[in-house]
């Protein structure tokens, strides 16, 4: 997706395991894991959080290891949900942030190749997330939209 990168990133990969880890003893059963997700997504945190905080706080590497479904998975059950996928969301909020730089500093024509590009990105992941069934076909970016959603949720 980011056309400017020509070779990959390097990065490490999360060993293939079906279960969760011997080191991890959890005093919580899955379902509890379950609920803790839930109650901190009901507080506002978004599931990257949600992942953190639950690696941090209570030692749970990830949660598709010890509940057996991804973090998504079990909001989408529970009926908590974001308005936009969250990668979207944050694509958004940097979009909305470059129009407001631009309102302030109109000759800033690097910010304007900025936005085009973040906007052309954003257009891109609309497209697959259609394709996917994660949004609506009939849903459309809209820099006046996005700062509804943005100013609403974070």
């Amino acid at each position: 997706m980011n056309k400017r990168r020509e070779k990959g990133q390097s990065h490490s990969t999360r060993p293939a395991r079906a279960g969760p880890p011997r080191w991890l003893k959890l005093d919580m059963s899955p379902e509890d894991v379950e609920l803790l997700v839930v109650e901190l997504a009901k507080k506002g945190y978004t599931p990257s959080m949600i992942g953190i905080i639950l690696r941090d706080q209570f030692g749970i590497p990830l949660v598709k290891q010890v509940t057996g479904k991804k973090l998504t998975k079990i909001l989408e059950e529970h009926g908590v949900t974001l308005p936009v996928p969250e990668d979207l969301l944050f694509l958004m909020k940097k979009a909305v942030n470059l129009r407001r730089h631009l309102e302030e500093h109109p000759k800033d024509f690097h910010a304007k190749k900025g936005l085009i590009d973040l906007e052309s990105k954003i257009h891109r992941l609309v497209k697959y997330y259609k394709r996917v069934g994660k949004l609506p076909p009939d849903w459309r970016y809209d820099p006046e939209k996005a700062k509804l959603i943005v100013s609403g949720f974070l």
